[in-house]
């Protein structure tokens, strides 16, 4: 009986009537682009459905017989397809976005409520048009900065490009950019993001339990796609703005067969700087390219083409300079090898690095340094059947690090290059059970592999180098190895109320030495080796979710706690920069993070927006740090806020506004001072004891179109970054008082305060 009982509740398989399957794609009708995230069911029941993969791909199982489909996407008209399922079918189908922008449209259906029926806990989508509304700095659409106003993501305040989740460390988040990592997002220190809106498609931030296919961070993955391109017409969209101008063209290389695309932005401070005396010579200004290109071999077969360039120059004339930059390309083959079974393949690589130049004083010479990676990846996705698919595949990314090495004038010996191995093998499971229970489950097994070519040095519980051992270029020096679950459970209590439970396990193998809260361009990476281990972090969530309102309005309550082994911190007075003996300089131990996030969100009317809150705590336990007891880690921030607002006054004035408030980061000041030699020597006792002043800021922005027919599209924005011109803290120093050497002075640094901007926006359709 209980067999029997177990088939009824657990397996969807009816037993008299013959199940066929409806495989197929689902694309943008206007320009051909796959749609990810796409949710297609039955019209008559909605309890059979299945949602298109990162490249637009569906598998569907339904019973014998005539079948209504209907197909749904937020921003485009709900598709009604007729299928007569007497046997397998392969479909493309096609969504129509609203005729004009001037027309208010809402897009609504029983299966938009995704955020409470998805299994994912922890899961953001950002919307891309919602993106274009906002109000940023310089008035440059950014998603790292939009992603910095939602639950659970912390920026470090005016200038910075890093974002903090969850209380993790910035070099705990996995940025990937059509499956190639992006090591630094961020251009001229942190005002603008690495990832060209314009050329982005989907963005997925995954803050909680990651799915198995994503390895190597604890704190979180963002996992973002860019457009493949039009492949039924040319286009071409731009902007100019105050400081920096893009465009981006696309069109078809075959029509409804292939298409590329090619986006390009740069500024131009620096031409402004060239028309004064002062700062004639000085270079100031980032570019950056995105390409794309994609070709249909075949019914069943297509290659992507990805790539990425982008590079920053800072320089003071001829005497100093600094430039870095990323580039990324990846080439990818989509195989359908049945009406279930979904292939993808990709050759990867990423390179990051940077030059400082340095002419001054008979001094003339250049330090450089990169990461190097090469990957292969590979995965299926099978349709088990109804309501069930399961994903397994493997990663291998070979690390080749170069932290320094110095040429010209001024010599010294290149710091060690550091070459390592990491492998990942996955399997997991996303299965919708029955009507109130799902879950996505995984199991990982991740390696580590620390590769020879140089000498490595055997240390003590002192951190006092002992022995020292030469290792030949492919000799095995260190391997790790780890077993990492991760699973997501969703309770359905009706169709707009749910429970979410997650647990997963996550390790890192590579480190970022940094002195700052704020990511640099020269901040260096350093992999795992015999005497650095790899990180791990094990994090459970709890969160509720509910609807209402025909699912108009979402809400949502996360709580998580997150157990970090393996945490790095430094000892008083390290030197990190160009040290081939860096782990002596290091201290190991433990750490945690917990937090409770608040969020709700109004999706459809004249006014839309949203509220987030958390509330958070992260905490290090180093022995030879404080004492061995608790301390806040540096990107601790107990309170964050964020409002978001966008109203359409008219069909042609979008208005939109964000205020933003957070605790300051925790950070290490002096807590006296004494003097050596006549000069001042600063005390300090407690690590991260202090805090820099809260942060709070106002944004304003509006939209007006000027333009827009079936071939022309214009609007201009304009916008108010810091409104009430806040001068938030960059930086705090401590300083004599020149008056009074027995007083000291505290010297706080604002970047801006209230900064303009203007952009004219268009289109050629």
């Amino acid at each position: 009986m209980r067999k029997y009982l177990f088939l009824i509740l657990f397996f969807p398989i009816t037993l008299f009537c013959q199940n066929y399957t409806i495989s197929g794609s689902v694309k943008d009708d206007a320009t051909g682009e796959s749609i990810i995230s796409a949710t297609v069911y039955l019209k008559n029941n909605t309890k059979i459905w299945a949602e298109t993969n990162a490249h637009g791909f569906f598998s569907l199982t339904v019973p014998k017989g005539t079948q209504t489909l209907i197909t749904e996407f937020t921003g485009y008209i709900p598709d009604t397809l007729v299928i007569d399922a007497t046997g397998n079918n392969e479909i493309e189908i096609r969504l129509r976005e609203p005729e004009t922008t001037l027309q208010s449209f809402v897009v609504s259906g029983e299966k938009s409520n995704q955020n409470v029926s998805n299994a994912i806990a922890g899961l953001q989508k950002l919307d891309m048009k919602e993106l274009n509304q906002l109000p940023v700095l310089f008035g440059e659409k950014d998603v790292m900065k939009t992603i910095q106003l939602l639950p659970g993501v912390k920026s470090n305040g005016d200038g910075g490009g890093s974002i903090f989740v969850r209380g993790g460390a910035s070099d705990q988040n996995l940025l990937i950019l059509d499956e190639s990592i992006v090591y630094n997002p961020s251009h001229l220190l942190g005002f603008f993001s690495t990832f060209n809106s314009d050329a982005v498609k989907e963005l997925n931030l995954f803050k909680g339990t990651q799915p198995a296919q994503y390895g190597g961070r604890l704190s979180s993955v963002m996992d973002i796609r860019m457009k493949d391109g039009n492949n039924e017409r040319y286009q071409a969209t731009g902007s100019l703005g105050l400081i920096s101008s893009k465009l981006l063209i696309e069109g078809p290389i075959v029509k409804e067969k292939g298409s590329f695309l090619v986006s390009g932005r740069r500024t131009y401070a620096d031409i402004f700087l060239q028309a004064t005396d002062e700062y004639r010579g000085t270079k100031l200004y980032f570019y950056d390219l995105n390409l794309k290109a994609n070709y249909k071999l075949g019914k069943k077969d297509r290659i992507y083409l990805s790539g990425y360039l982008g590079k920053d120059k800072l320089g003071l004339q001829d005497l100093f300079g600094i430039d870095w930059g990323n580039a990324t390309g990846s080439l990818r083959w989509n195989h359908i090898f049945n009406n279930k079974l979904f292939f993808n393949s990709s050759l990867i690589v990423s390179n990051y690095d940077y030059n400082v130049t340095v002419n001054f004083a008979g001094n003339d010479f250049l330090i450089h340094s990169r990461i190097r990676d090469y990957g292969f990846n590979e995965e299926f996705q099978y349709s088990i059947f109804q309501n069930n698919n399961l994903r397994f595949g493997s990663n291998t990314i070979f690390h080749d690090i170069l932290p320094g090495e110095v040429s010209g004038s001024l010599t010294a010996p290149p710091l060690q290059t550091q070459r390592s191995v990491e492998n990942g093998l996955y399997v997991l499971d996303d299965w919708k059970v029955n009507d109130w229970f799902n879950f996505n489950a995984g199991l990982r097994f991740s390696s580590f592999f620390v590769l020879g070519g140089g000498y490595f040095y055997t240390m003590n519980d002192n951190h006092e180098i002992t022995a020292t051992t030469y290792y030949e270029k492919n000799d095995i020096v260190e391997t790790y190895n780890y077993i990492e679950p991760r699973l997501n459970m969703n309770f359905m209590l009706n169709d707009a109320q749910s429970f979410k439970a997650s647990y997963t396990r996550n390790t890192q193998p590579l480190h970022l030495l940094s002195n700052s809260t704020s990511s640099n361009p020269t901040d260096r990476w350093y992999a795992t080796d015999n005497n650095v281990k790899p990180e791990l972090a094990d994090q459970a969530s709890l969160g509720y979710f509910q609807n209402f309102k025909n699912n108009s309005y979402e809400t949502s309550v996360e709580t998580y706690y997150k157990y970090m082994q393996n945490q790095i911190d430094y000892k008083d007075g390290a030197d990190i920069v160009a040290n081939d003996q860096v782990a002596t300089q290091l201290l190991e131990g433990v750490g945690r993070a917990y937090g409770i996030e608040f969020f709700i969100k109004k999706k459809t009317g004249k006014l839309t927006g949203w509220i987030s809150y958390t509330l958070s705590r992260t905490e290090k336990k180093i022995a030879g740090i404080n004492d061995g007891e608790w301390y806040n880690a540096r990107q601790d921030k107990t309170h964050d806020v964020a409002i978001v607002a966008m109203y359409k006054l008219t069909p042609k004035i979008n208005l939109s506004a964000n205020w933003v408030y957070s605790t300051g980061n925790a950070v290490t000041f002096p807590t006296g001072k004494y003097y050596v030699d006549q000069r001042i020597v600063w005390l300090y006792t407690e690590r991260n004891g202090y805090r820099m002043p809260a942060y709070h800021r106002l944004d304003i922005g509006a939209n007006f179109i000027l333009t827009d027919n079936r071939k022309f599209f214009s609007e201009l924005a304009v916008g108010m970054y810091n409104v009430y011109g806040r001068e938030n803290a960059y930086s705090i120093r401590f300083r004599e008082n020149e008056n009074d050497p027995t007083k000291t002075e505290v010297v706080q640094i604002a970047l801006f305060r209230w900064v303009p901007s203007i952009s004219w926006n268009f289109k050629f359709k």
